[in-house]
């Protein structure tokens, strides 16, 4: 009998399944666009069990699911809510049962997560932060997040950060906008997120190199990096997420983390260059925490 474990980076657009030989390397993947609870889950369901059948389902047994699953969570495995999601402002998803629903689905037991915790375990293990105790993971998309090691540990279990809600300050240039969070407004996911720069700027893929919302989403984010650096001692801080990608972003964060430092500790832009990094992963990132989860 022929051993699997299944991973699973539930986002909020997409979930990205994986299914990958106990030990050994990926045997399948497919993304599944999220739509409701219950279809989304009989939809990645069907295909582990597809995928197993094509390896032969009379020796090929699915052992263990990783759910690196967007937030919030309850993730205190002592309560009845174990593995459910909290008030999301994903339409239907709110207290949806999201880790017993793949286990009565698959009918294996299931580790599950945050998407982020997951993908910073990943970039420990394989990726950017490899040999690092101090290490956090931000993601920066339709809200943001991050996840915090310290000492190798993750920070918040059994609970996790809730690091998009932490109140940032307004850059000079941009005091009129009111920002999107629904709970705090001008919080850092209210006035970083892709969300938030949409409202005032339309899709970040559409702006040239010299648009000004480059320089004010990097302040933002250097802001989240300074109290990550200064609060968890962070030795690497991954930025990932789909505006990470743009090679406009980056550097500035750079240049406005050194500027916001101000001399203190003596940081020069070559510590920051080096604190401050994308994902080695890149998209794997998510997937492959999943499957640390259970390995």
């Amino acid at each position: 009998m022929k051993k699997y474990i299944g991973g699973i980076d539930a986002g909020g657009t997409t979930f990205k399944c994986g299914l990958r030989e106990d030990g050994g390397d990926w045997v399948a993947r497919k993304r599944i666009a999220t739509t409701s609870p219950e279809n989304t889950v009989a939809e990645s369901a069907e295909f582990f069990k597809d995928a197993l059948a094509r390896l032969d389902a009379s020796t090929a047994e699915l052992i263990a699911l990783g759910l690196a699953s967007f937030g919030p969570l309850n993730l205190d495995s002592e309560s009845d809510g174990y593995g459910s999601l909290l008030g999301t402002p994903k339409p239907s998803w709110s207290g949806f049962p999201i880790r017993q629903a793949f286990a009565d689905a698959l009918r294996t037991s299931v580790s599950i997560d945050t998407d982020v915790n997951a993908a910073l375990l990943a970039e420990m293990a394989e990726g950017a932060a490899i040999g690092v105790a101090n290490a956090a993971y931000i993601t920066v998309g339709t809200g943001i997040g991050a996840g915090i090691a310290t000492a190798r540990q993750i920070v918040g279990r059994p609970r996790h950060p809730e690091f998009g809600h932490i109140p940032v300050e307004r850059t000079e240039r941009d005091k009129d906008f009111s920002g999107v969070c629904s709970y705090h407004a001008t919080c850092l996911e209210g006035m970083a997120s892709v969300t938030a720069l949409k409202a005032r700027f339309g899709d970040p893929v559409d702006w040239e190199a010299d648009h000004q919302g480059w320089d004010i989403v990097a302040d933002y984010l250097a802001q989240a990096c300074r109290v990550i650096s200064l609060t968890a001692c962070a030795e690497k801080i991954v930025l990932g997420g789909g505006l990470m990608t743009s090679p406009h972003i980056l550097p500035r964060i750079h240049i406005q983390y050194v500027n916001q430092m101000a001399g203190y500790l003596n940081v020069d832009i070559h510590d920051a260059e080096d604190l401050i990094v994308t994902p080695h992963l890149g998209d794997d990132a998510g997937l492959l925490g999943a499957v640390l989860l259970v390995s």
